[in-house]
């Protein structure tokens, strides 16, 4: 079995990727989006899997049964990780994997499923949870003659 942290750091170096190890079996990686412009994820080293776990978006303001039920159906079809919903009702990511299984195609297509799963849910759940938040907020940056650049994509709720 090859040492999972050796694969990690050997990973990480020959990626572009924004990370630091915050202890000996933690690394916390920023990964580039586009809807969403970062996602920020954890991998931990355990004594027998290696955690994954990804923070999404906060608790939702609204629409709870409509969340809950967008990220049931997402995780359906999801490779390796899924949704889940922490004590607070944050959203995450998570996943196990088992240590004999980390090499370096696993960690790409790992956080390569991390990357894609968050970036093409954030836009629908920001819609499904926070449609009236962005309502205000559009309502106010036209009042004071703010940008609404990056609320372009919620211009259908208007």
């Amino acid at each position: 079995m090859l040492d999972p942290n050796a694969v990690i750091d050997e990973f990480l170096s020959s990626h572009d990727l924004d990370y630091e190890q915050k202890d000996e079996n933690t690394y916390l990686i920023t990964l580039p989006g586009e809807a969403k412009q970062q996602t920020h994820c954890a991998l931990v080293v355990g004594d027998h899997s290696l955690s994954i776990n990804a923070f999404v978006i906060r608790k939702p303001d609204e629409n709870k049964e409509a969340v809950f039920e967008y990220l049931l159906k997402k995780n359906a079809s999801m490779y390796s990780i899924a949704f889940a919903v922490n004590e607070l009702g944050d959203i995450y990511l998570v996943g196990r994997l088992p240590l004999d299984a980390v090499n370096e195609r696993e960690i790409d297509r790992i956080l390569g499923a991390v990357l894609q799963y968050a970036d093409s849910s954030f836009n629908p759940l920001l819609e499904l949870g926070f449609s009236s938040a962005i309502r205000r907020e559009w309502a106010w940056r036209v009042s004071r003659g703010e940008s609404l650049a990056n609320l372009k994509a919620f211009e259908h709720l208007i």
